[in-house]
């Protein structure tokens, strides 16, 4: 090998050294904290957005039962009559909450909005309810209708 050979070689060898170990544990530590921070607010994001559509499923059966009430001066506990494919327990798009009207009488409905699954989540709003009055509720949290986060 000649001198001019080994000076490139050694040349070459000073600038393509890789990543080091220390450089790589540095990657893993920032993307293990993006990741604590994201995924719990990602979670949460997913929760509201079940919630809101339980929400609208129970406004949809007031509306519809107001309709209802209009043509028939009653309210009624069938939920075909309603608009929805069965009598009762319709389960929302998510799978995540089950929706039904639990009483009525000529006066009055109310509709509830329970949470199907047993996690973190349903602590938070596990149960919405609407009436005839308009009076929404909300358990285990009295202010489910009305939160954002």
């Amino acid at each position: 090998m000649t001198n001019g050979s080994r000076r490139m070689q050694s040349t070459f060898l000073r600038t393509a050294r890789g990543i080091t170990l220390i450089e790589l544990m540095i990657v893993v530590v920032i993307i293990g904290l993006i990741a604590v921070i994201a995924y719990p607010n990602y979670r949460e994001f997913v929760a509201r957005a079940k919630r809101n559509e339980a929400k609208a499923a129970l406004l949809q059966i007031a509306t519809n039962q107001e309709r209802f009430y209009l043509q028939n001066s009653t309210y009624t506990c069938d939920m075909t009559r309603l608009g929805f494919s069965a009598a009762s327990g319709v389960i929302t798009e998510s799978r995540t909450y089950t929706v039904d009207v639990t009483a009525c009488d000529a006066n009055n409905f109310t509709a509830q909005a329970i949470y199907n699954n047993a996690d973190a989540e349903a602590e938070k709003c596990g149960s919405f309810q609407i009436n005839g009055r308009n009076v929404k509720t909300s358990a285990p949290y009295s202010d489910c209708w009305t939160r954002t986060r």
